[in-house]
């Protein structure tokens, strides 16, 4: 069925007085040095009271297709086509002018980088009554500030009192996500477009903000249009779903028939690189032969136990100063080991300690107590220069590529720079390098005289990895490698890792929010929380079976694929909720 015989049936399924927002053959192609067809022909509804999730890999046109519905593109930018609202009303998208009075009070946007989006110099409470302000002019202060703590509770955010006197930057992501919500609600708009709002989240977090958007549709009587890479997040969240490729029209449909019985091959193949949160893992064991299942873990873990730890940490505690002159401890008594060939998880919530470890290991953060022993040596006891020589055989991979790489610096040098300082090749064989690299991680060695701006994110991420392991390390971290990743690509870079780890030999400390991608892809799994080390197992033992029920909070609050699933777990919540009250 094509696109426009499937928008024509859409209208005529008795449904039609039920459209909040129709896009008619939206057409986005942005003039620079190269003319970029983004978004082809593309047309849909959405329903009153409906959750419509739009989905598909980076550069398929999903962000741009909700800037246009709002006029937000840049002057470069030529767009065509209709946007239809409820109460009857059809505007030219091309004509910003007059998209721009829906903002707000139609339709209102919830960004997905909400440090992006809020102003850091200004409290909490002073930027939502800005927008409420915006929003009814005729508003007294005492109307303004009601109205403004009225909004932070609708977005459940505790203390609100507290909360508007703060700022963007003592705030988590979760909260500051939510006031992107109690922003975006100011002017009580009839949909609520969000763009990526639980990227970067962690399990927990991440389902309280998809509760939070299922409540508002539900209670405020608010459609919703979520652009997402996480097909978890659609099964749990949207009624139905909308698939886009490369600008186009793929299919669209019912979440539950979708999931199900995809139509198109590209649905099948985005529900197929979907890591699963209910079934065993499949992942290289330690001495590099394939192993899957419940053995997985266990023998990677058995095999390497032999060989003397490629790191140990003892009793690790990291302490932190307040301006104040306060202590705060964020990791207390940490202990694991890593074998050689080994691939062990850490996960937790958001402020567990899981970064602070890894930036420990590197010498980035001071060790208030504990060891470190990397290849059996103490780095605590080793002199300045010693210290720097063992910590140079750690590789690292970050969360966010385009912070990580230099913009100024070629991708040939950027991957030279540890050849050259650590290795200490001459420039010259250190470019050739890079470019063999290149092609270790699957990229055309010709990138080496590009920028990472000219890169896309899954394509700059490779050379992250190919910098990492360019010196030829024992231990490489992965600090949340494919957080801001597509499923697709999420599944070509573990796999990737995956090959290199087998290729290469070097043990693995995967750090990560993502549960389904650690029971995919780790041996062991350490979780923590709030600093301390709460359980840890083999992966498939401690999914399956855990103990502690912390752990299991964090497994249930994973979305997994499954529209059945996640609708029962959701049931499940609302009944704990019922009785708690």
């Amino acid at each position: 069925m094509t696109q426009t015989q499937q928008h024509r049936d859409s209208e005529q399924d008795g449904r039609r007085d039920d459209i909040v927002l129709g896009v008619h053959d939206l057409d986005v192609t942005f003039h620079a040095d190269t003319d970029i067809h983004a978004v082809e022909h593309l047309s849909f509804d959405v329903h009153r009271d409906e959750i419509l999730a739009v989905v598909g890999e980076s550069g398929s046109g999903k962000s741009v297709t909700v800037q246009a519905i709002l006029g937000l593109l840049p002057y470069y930018a030529q767009v065509h086509g209709t946007l239809s609202v409820g109460d009857g009303r059809e505007l030219d998208l091309g004509d910003a002018a007059a998209l721009r009075p829906l903002r707000g009070r139609y339709a209102s946007m919830v960004f997905q980088d909400p440090y992006a989006s809020l102003d850091p110099v200004f409290t909490i409470g002073d930027q939502i009554a800005e927008a409420v302000t915006a929003m009814d002019g005729s508003l007294d202060k005492t109307a303004v500030h009601d109205r403004v703590r009225e909004l932070l509770a609708d977005v459940r955010l505790d203390g609100v009192e507290h909360i508007e006197r703060k700022y963007p930057h003592e705030l988590s992501g979760g909260q500051l996500q939510r006031v992107m919500m109690a922003i975006a609600l100011a002017g009580r708009p009839t949909i609520l477009l969000a763009d990526e709002p639980t990227t970067a989240l962690d399990a927990t977090v991440q389902q309280e903000v998809l509760d939070l958007l299922h409540d508002i549709a539900a209670n405020l009587g608010i459609s919703v249009l979520i652009i997402t890479h996480d097909m978890g997040v659609v099964a749990d969240l949207a009624d139905r779903v909308l698939v886009m490729h490369n600008g186009r029209f793929v299919e669209q449909g019912d979440v539950d028939a979708v999931f199900a019985h995809p139509v198109e091959d590209y649905t099948k193949k985005l529900l197929a690189a979907v890591p699963s949160n209910a079934k065993p893992a499949v992942r290289a064991g330690a001495g590099g032969d394939a192993a899957s299942g419940d053995g997985a873990g266990a023998g990677a873990s058995d095999a390497a136990s032999a060989a003397k730890p490629m790191l140990s940490v003892k009793d690790l505690t990291v302490s932190y100063r307040s301006r104040g002159g306060a202590v705060k401890e964020v990791v207390h008594g940490v202990s694991f080991d890593i074998e050689p060939r080994e691939i062990v998880a850490l996960v937790g919530q958001s402020g567990s300690g899981k970064s602070t470890i890894a930036r420990s290991l590197l010498g980035l953060n001071p060790l208030t107590g504990g060891t470190v022993l990397i290849d059996g040596q103490d780095v605590s006891a080793l002199g300045r220069k010693e210290r720097r020589q063992v910590q140079s055989h750690i590789g690292i991979v970050f969360q966010s590529p385009s912070g990580s790489l230099n913009p100024r610096l070629t991708i040939g040098e950027i991957i030279a720079e540890p050849l050259r300082f650590v290795l200490h090749m001459n420039r010259k064989d250190a470019l050739a390098r890079a470019g063999e690299l290149l092609e270790t991680v699957q990229l055309p060695a010709a990138l080496v005289d590009r920028y990472p701006s000219e890169l896309s994110g899954g394509q700059r991420q490779r050379v992250a990895i190919a910098r990492a392991i360019a010196a030829k390390p024992t231990l490489l971290i992965a600090d949340e490698p494919t957080s801001a990743l597509d499923v697709s690509v999420q599944s070509e870079i573990l796999a990737l890792l995956n090959r290199l780890q087998h290729d290469i030999g070097f043990a693995c400390l995967f750090i990560s929010h993502d549960l389904p991608l650690v029971r995919s892809f780790s041996h062991r799994t350490i979780v923590l929380r709030d600093g301390v080390m709460v359980e840890s197992g083999i992966t498939e033992e401690l999914f399956a079976h855990p103990t502690q029920e912390y752990t299991r909070e964090l497994i249930l609050s994973a979305p997994v694929a499954d529209p059945q699933v996640q609708h029962e777990r959701r049931r499940e919540r609302l009944g704990r909720t019922e009785q708690a009250h």
